[in-house]
């Protein structure tokens, strides 16, 4: 255990996020994704795990450390609902309270087509598997930075 950090955050989880530079994407996922096979064509490479957390718990402790990017409007990104894209499913709806909070103020999410998400996953540095049971549980998150003491 560490002073300071979420005890839901592993070893090899806070290792790639200390890794991850400005503009890198993380993809966190529900456990219906193919998150080994596309975590295989990551930066990383490795499938990185967050077993029996939700969505919104992992999105949580990780943004308990990762700044997101202010520069872009892809900050942070949803998997759209196939034939209803404008939907916004409660897990969906939940992971934005904790991006909001994060920010500290409302910021939505973009929506990304299933198979755009799949092929954004694959280029991004990691993948984390959640344990989330509910459809559509998958997000993309963009590392931001950390300004300088003034």
């Amino acid at each position: 255990m560490l002073k300071g950090i979420d005890p839901r955050l592993n070893a090899d989880v806070l290792y790639a996020l200390r890794a991850m530079g400005h503009g890198d994407y993380l993809i966190v996922t529900d456990c219906n994704f193919p998150a080994d096979a596309i975590a295989r064509e990551t930066v990383l490479g490795d499938l990185l795990r967050m077993d029996n957390l939700t969505a919104a718990e992992a999105s949580e402790a990780i943004l308990s450390v990762l700044p997101l990017d202010t520069f872009v409007d892809d900050f942070a990104g949803r998997m759209q609902v196939v034939d209803a894209p404008d939907d916004v499913p409660v897990v969906q709806a939940e992971v934005q309270v904790v991006i909001d909070a994060a920010e500290g103020s409302p910021r939505p999410m973009v929506g990304i087509e299933r198979f755009a998400f799949y092929d954004l996953a694959k280029s991004a540095y990691a993948v984390i598997q959640t344990g989330e049971r509910r459809f559509y549980g998958c997000f993309m998150l963009r590392k931001g930075v950390i300004a300088p003491d003034e």
